[in-house]
């Protein structure tokens, strides 16, 4: 294997949320102390990522007078530059506090809905502070636990005057921000609008500045719906709409576990990965994803560590694989084409369609090819557990 040390080129990133998750969960209490942003970032740049991202409140607490605001940010802002780390995303807490239990955007209270546009705005002023150019939305309670309490209907609509009216916010303020909005199908109960990046894929082009919104897609989030991460991604990336991504592992579709990438679904992370860096993607490399709830603060950083040190792992597979004689020739071999045959390209005109209409297509004959599959995937197998 090459050097799988990380650098700062390969825009590894994480959350304050991540690392300095305390390990608590649904059914237990905090099991280490909390990490001040500052130690974070310290650490994380010694560890060799690029930048750290946050929520709103995960540096300045919801309840912050001005003065301690002002202390906080210089303070970070202080070490970002002494630690040569940047901010490439920012996002906003509309989920923790009580004031959101029937949603930010989408509440049925409209003093809420206002209140949840009214944090975002001022979110955004402390992520473009900061230096972000990605702001990403998650909609932790944007849904219902009891359909009958709202209507699912007209709560698209408020989700979408809210992320219009910030879309000019942006534009007004100079931010030049890209929105990504963040997938999800429940949490942790009630079932949530707009549950995988397809739905948002589908719902971008409803807004009236939709070339400023994409998405960021979850390993975990895609997965608890029972779908492939490493197509939901194929097509964010293909429609130009990958403009975030969120990295860490999952156990099937259960609860969202954010576990260590790379920790359970190898291959299809290193398909996610070959494809990453195949096919143009330039954003960071983000992982949402927290230590064991058994580990102190040492282990917190060999889960951090993990996590780029997996991601690197599949990229060099990935160069394996593109060199591997077999697997090239065995490709070679699938997608072969019978060199009498002339493509059509398929431009609709009106000459056109009559002609593949009257092409003579065999079939019998066409399903008679071999498609070696079996083959290909073990050697795939082989070469993620290194016997190749």
């Amino acid at each position: 294997m090459k050097n799988l040390s990380p650098r700062k080129e390969h825009k590894f990133s994480f959350g304050l949320w991540t690392v300095g998750n305390p390990g608590r969960d649904p059914f237990g209490e905090p099991t280490r102390p909390m990490i001040s942003p500052v130690k974070l970032v310290k650490h994380l740049s010694e560890i060799g990522a690029y930048g750290v991202n946050f929520h709103d409140n995960d540096l300045v607490p919801i309840d912050a007078t001005q003065a301690e605001r002002e202390k906080i940010v210089r303070e970070f802002k202080a070490a970002l530059d002494d630690y040569g780390m940047v901010v490439p995303m920012a996002t906003t807490n509309l989920f923790t506090d009580p004031v959101f239990k029937d949603g930010a955007f989408t509440s049925n209270d409209p003093r809420v809905r206002l209140y949840a546009v009214q944090k975002t705005m001022r979110s955004m002023d402390l992520g473009a502070e900061l230096g972000a150019k990605i702001y990403v939305f998650w909609g932790g309670r944007e849904g219902a636990e009891v359909d009958a309490s709202k209507d699912a209907y007209e709560a698209i609509k408020w989700f979408r005057e809210s992320l219009n009216f910030l879309c000019e916010y942006s534009i007004s303020q100079g931010y030049d921000y890209r929105f990504a909005l963040e997938a999800k199908p429940n949490e942790p109960r009630g079932d949530i609008y707009f549950p995988s990046s397809g739905a948002y894929l589908g719902f971008i082009a409803t807004l009236d500045h939709p070339e400023m919104v994409g998405v960021n897609p979850e390993v975990g989030h895609e997965q608890m719906a029972g779908l492939n991460f490493y197509h939901v991604v194929a097509q964010a990336l293909e429609a130009g709409k990958l403009f975030h991504i969120d990295l860490n592992d999952q156990k099937g579709p259960r609860f969202d576990q954010d576990l260590r990438f790379g920790s359970e679904g190898i291959k299809n992370l290193f398909f996610l990965v070959k494809l990453l860096e195949e096919k143009g993607y330039e954003g960071p490399r983000h992982f949402d994803a927290h230590a064991y709830r058994s580990e102190d603060e040492e282990g917190v950083w060999d889960f951090a560590a993990g996590c780029m040190r997996n991601y690197l792992i599949f990229k060099e597979k990935a160069r394996q694989f593109n060199e591997d004689k077999e697997i090239q020739a065995l490709l070679a071999e699938i997608h072969a084409i019978d060199k009498s045959f002339e493509p059509l390209p398929m431009k609709f005109t009106k000459e056109r369609a009559e002609q593949v209409k009257a092409y003579n297509l065999d079939r019998i004959e066409l399903a008679k090819k071999k498609l070696p599959y079996e083959k290909l995937d073990q050697l795939v197998v082989d070469l993620l557990l290194g016997v190749r």
